[in-house]
């Protein structure tokens, strides 16, 4: 599981206009209605070609938890492409995005400063170039790694740096044992 793409996706759902769908029925027939057939859902969700249609026919109302988890997480990615678009593109042009998060950090610094390791609870909003490096890195396939390395660039300007008022020789942040994310739009 990733941390910080999982955190991105949350933060991109939360501007969904209309729930998606709920029942396994539901949500099973969007997918067919999507992706276009009962065969490409049954091999997408590693399921027979059978059971996708009878939970089409609402003949199988509840799923197994595997099953169900799948079948949400592949509704979701595919829920709304034009609101989650929208969303990131303002984000990545105008609003920006919010770090909520409770992790090590510290930074590497000249000698004689205080660049000891410590947990920090903070909570920056970020440049909107910030955002759209970390959703073009995602949309790359970019790893949890460099997507955290990212997000270290961007605390590093906006909290450590107070975008270049303070701290001008602060070289590398250290962003570590993450026990909570949040991104917000």
């Amino acid at each position: 599981m990733s941390l910080f793409g999982d955190g991105l996706e949350a933060a991109v759902q939360k501007a969904f206009t209309r729930p998606a769908p709920k029942s396994a029925g539901a949500q099973m027939r969007y997918l067919v209605k999507k992706v276009g057939g009962t065969k490409a859902v049954a091999q997408m969700l590693r399921i027979s070609q059978r059971t996708v249609e009878r939970y089409v026919k609402d003949q199988i109302k509840k799923p197994r938890a595997d099953l169900a988890a799948r079948l949400e997480r592949e509704v979701k990615a595919r829920w709304q492409p034009q609101i989650r678009a929208k969303a990131r593109a303002k984000a990545a042009s105008t609003g920006g995005i919010v770090i909520d998060t409770r992790a090590r950090m510290g930074y590497t610094a000249p000698i004689g400063s205080t660049d000891q390791d410590r947990i920090r609870h903070l909570t920056v909003a970020l440049p909107p170039v910030y955002a759209a490096r970390l959703f073009d890195a995602q949309e790359a396939g970019a790893s949890d790694q460099e997507l955290q390395e990212i997000a270290a660039e961007g605390l590093k300007e906006v909290y450590f740096q107070d975008g270049g008022r303070r701290a001008g020789s602060l070289e590398e942040v250290r962003f570590t044992d993450v026990e909570h994310l949040e991104f917000d739009l």
